[in-house]
């Protein structure tokens, strides 16, 4: 893996709750609040100086720009919302550029189980535990925050065992 074991260590504990509030608000509200985004940046800025050596760091930084402008385009032709965007950029200087192949391919598995997972419970009782939340009723819209988020943190979670 590009991502080291002691890289994904110090990021896998921060990057935890931000994507949990990520998935829960997209669920809920089918929005993923700027401030998640912010976070997550930030979060990379401040760690992202001790796990990794500055080279690899100061490139890394390339990572939020270039999804962003991807994202930008995506979101512009009608493929995905602004918040996922967002969220993607602002993902991206945590994912090695080697693991690439990794991340998609996670990130596939990630969105089959998330979409399944929403709507085996949107059409089951379980949907009583939170009747208010905005995803039951987005007709074919999906909260994409939901498998981004778990990609994010899987993607951590495989490099510190693998890594």
């Amino acid at each position: 893996m590009g991502m080291t074991a002691t890289a994904a260590l110090w990021f896998l504990p921060a990057v935890i709750p931000i994507a949990i509030y990520v998935a829960w608000s997209d669920l809920q509200r089918m929005k993923i609040p700027n401030i998640a985004v912010y976070a997550l940046v930030i979060c990379f800025a401040v760690i992202g100086l001790i796990a990794l050596p500055l080279p690899q760091y100061l490139w890394h930084w390339s990572h939020l720009v270039i999804v962003l402008l991807v994202g930008i385009i995506l979101n512009a032709a009608g493929v995905m919302g602004a918040g996922d965007a967002k969220f993607m950029a602002a993902a991206a200087p945590f994912v090695a550029v080697a693991d690439l192949q990794l991340v998609m391919a996670l990130f596939a598995a990630c969105l089959l189980a998330g979409f399944v997972t929403h709507r085996i419970v949107k059409f089951s009782p379980l949907r009583q535990l939170v009747p208010h939340w905005e995803s039951w009723t987005s007709g074919k819209r999906f909260p994409m925050g939901f498998p981004l988020a778990m990609t994010l943190v899987f993607y951590l979670g495989l490099a510190v065992f693998f890594g």
